[in-house]
């Protein structure tokens, strides 16, 4: 069923336009009723076969017009595939006078035909909806007024307004207004995500898309909540997320998996096989004492017996409706051979920074010396790094202005950056410093206290990057900014666990002493820091030498030789990122780790059902080519056996679109 050739839907150009996409299955039902009509006709009227024939050959028409015209499609392309054996096998039963099971064969191939193509077909709808997702228009501001213009038309820097409880048309930022946003369609989250307008620092020139923090963020496709919003608009239509998501996930329908690639392998040499023992058996006569027509039925009966109808379908429509259910729950796969590979990983390593952290350093620890108060160092430092544009320096500020919760913070005046050391600033009218040892003991020229020391070295053994806060004349205290671990990390990492996943490993260029910090927070077995790009891919190598297959989770960016390397590349916090999209076997269009417990749950449900559906497919030709070779089973039970077959495993592989958790 299927061909197996590139000439599957060649029909459709004149025939499906009489009844629609569904016109091979009304064909098939067609056929069916007019086969159950002769049927019974010929089972009440047997003295004359005349009208049987006639509802016999109605049915055989009906149903096999289709695979009729997928074998000449095939001929034309030199192809004999599996429509060729089914009309070759109808055309022989019609020859021996066997109009029933002629009949059957075609009704039941057909309708194997058409659940094929319902089944393609729903997995393929399942992604185009979410093409369907971007609304058709958006209300643009025109200088004076709110018009409504189509989404196509929008263009990076355009403003837009989206109404409450409406769809966004283009992927952007927000300007204005406050609303919470649901991104299912997009990043799989479950939950509404809060948005708020900001203006950018730099208004000569657009920002990048990946350069917004995700509460400015906004995807096309996603519906906004309660509150209106005023939106800049940064890419066009055809380049939205959404627009590459259905791209790369129509392109991956290419990518075939190793089974995939075992089936074609044995279809390209089963089927002339197939031919040459058929070709063989009409010749039995010639040896056994039987007449041509024994001959000609058997060969026949094992003709239908022998089409593997069932294994050219069973694994394309397991791989299309697992790629449909994942793309559904905003993980791009690309294709079966991801899908089927990540089923047998035993280890996972990660990338660190903004992979199991957030990638962006938070104020942690603010230890005040003395009779320093926490007010009193916290207003110095936020002052000192309010003008600096440093990562540091805005996770002091922001944390800072956070606990010091609206309290005035002074101007602080001749701020100079000191390379390699920190920073200096005058704050009502004192030298104050903040930066590291290095500082402190070239500003008091002495060592720092055993006690300061000693603290420090507690921050940076928990994975904190500590600095000193003071003036020349005495020490506020010591601050630590760390790059905090994922909420949802630990939990992914315990049901990866759970699963069997042997080993958990994390790659990183940071520190060691940064690297266990996080690991023994998150329960990572195997943490290795200091590592370049090179030395990444050298640890991968290790890892699959070791332990065989390997996934790489990373951001998609200085990650992307590793994840190369690995067996399957898995991007995280991908939506927005060109570069992600691209470099990625899998992509978790949610910034949120715990959708790859899910998508690992996916992939071993959808191998399960391709190895079942090669253990029936197989199954059955190797029960009932013996049995028809021995003339124990006759073409029509070879008829309903063969063809039961195919339609259990377009079936079977139809589960995965309702997969959960």
């Amino acid at each position: 069923m299927g061909g197996g050739g590139d000439h599957t839907h060649n029909h459709e150009g004149w025939l499906a336009g009489l009844f629609g996409e569904r016109t091979d299955l009304y064909f098939a039902i067609t056929s069916g009723i007019f086969w159950l009509a002769g049927l019974l006709l010929q089972l009440t009227h047997t003295e004359t076969a005349g009208p049987q024939i006639v509802l016999f050959s109605v049915a055989i028409a009906t149903g096999g017009i289709f695979p009729l015209i997928e074998t000449w499609e095939g001929l034309k392309a030199r192809v004999f595939d599996i429509d060729f054996l089914m009309i070759v096998a109808a055309a022989g039963a019609i020859a021996l006078g066997r109009w029933a099971e002629a009949a059957l064969l075609l009704f039941l191939f057909s309708l194997g035909h058409a659940l094929e193509h319902y089944a393609l077909g729903r997995a393929r709808r399942s992604i185009s909806a979410l093409a369907d997702l971007t609304p058709p228009t958006g209300l643009k501001w025109e200088g004076e007024s709110w018009v409504e213009i189509s989404a196509e038309a929008l263009e990076p820097g355009d403003r837009v307004l989206i109404k409450p409880n409406s769809k966004f048309p283009a992927d952007g930022y927000v300007l204005a207004g406050e609303s919470a946003v649901d991104q299912a369609a997009i990043t799989g989250e479950s939950i509404p995500v809060d948005k708020h307008g900001f203006t950018p620092t730099d208004s000569s020139s657009l920002p990048t898309f990946e350069s917004i923090a995700a509460e400015h963020q906004t995807f096309a496709g996603t519906i906004n909540g309660a509150g209106a919003l005023e939106v800049i608009v940064l890419r066009g239509s055809s380049d939205t997320t959404l627009a590459q998501l259905v791209r790369l996930v129509e392109e991956s329908e290419a990518q075939k998996s190793p089974t995939q690639h075992f089936t074609d392998k044995i279809q390209r040499y089963y089927v002339p096989a197939v031919l040459v023992v058929v070709a063989l058996l009409n010749l039995a006569f010639l040896v056994l004492d039987e007449g041509f027509g024994e001959s000609f039925y058997r060969a026949m009966a094992v003709l239908v017996a022998a089409s593997p109808c069932a294994l050219a379908i069973s694994t394309p429509s397991a791989v299309l409706a697992g790629v449909a259910r994942a793309a559904r729950g905003g993980v791009l796969v690309k294709g079966g051979g991801p899908l089927e590979l990540l089923s047998k990983v035993n280890a996972i390593a990660f990338d660190k920074t903004g992979t199991l952290t957030k990638g962006k350093p938070t104020l942690t620890s603010v230890e005040p010396f003395g009779k320093t108060s926490e007010q009193e160092i916290l207003t110095v430092a936020v002052a000192i790094e309010r003008g600096s544009d440093h990562p540091l320096a805005a996770a002091i500020v922001a944390g800072g202005e956070e606990k010091l919760a609206g309290l005035s913070i002074p101007r602080a005046l001749n701020v100079k950056a000191l390379t390699a050391r920190g920073v200096q600033a005058e704050v009502e009218g004192i030298i104050y410093y903040l930066g590291n040892r290095r500082l402190f003991e070239e500003v008091t020229n002495s060592p720092i206290s055993t006690e300061l020391d000693a603290a420090m070295k507690e921050l940076e053994l928990a994975g904190n990057t500590a600095m000193l806060v003071g003036s020349a004349e005495r020490y506020l205290g010591i601050i630590g900014v760390m790059d905090i671990a994922r909420t949802e990390a630990k939990e992914a990492l315990q049901e990866l666990k759970d699963l069997g996943i042997s080993k958990t490993v994390m790659l990183t260029g940071d520190h060691q002493l940064v690297a266990d910090a996080i690991a023994n927070q998150l329960g990572i077995s195997d943490p290795i820091g200091g590592l370049l790009p090179e030395g990444k891919v050298a640890a991968i190598e290790r890892l699959r030498a070791e332990l065989g297959e390997v996934a790489m989770v990373g951001d998609g960016v200085n990650d992307a030789p590793a994840m190369t390397s690995a067996s399957v590349g898995i991007a995280m916090g991908s939506a927005g990122s060109d570069v992600a999209l691209q470099t990625a076997d899998i992509a978790l269009m949610g910034d949120r780790l715990d959708r790859l417990p899910w998508i690992l749950g996916l992939s071993r449900k959808a191998h399960r059902i391709i190895q079942q559906n090669l253990w029936i497919s197989l199954g059955m030709v190797a029960i009932l080519v013996p049995l028809t070779l021995l003339g124990i089973a006759e073409i029509g039970p070879a008829v309903v056996g063969h063809e039961g077959s195919t339609i259990v495993v377009v079936l079977n592989a139809l589960r995965l679109l309702g997969y959960k958790d």
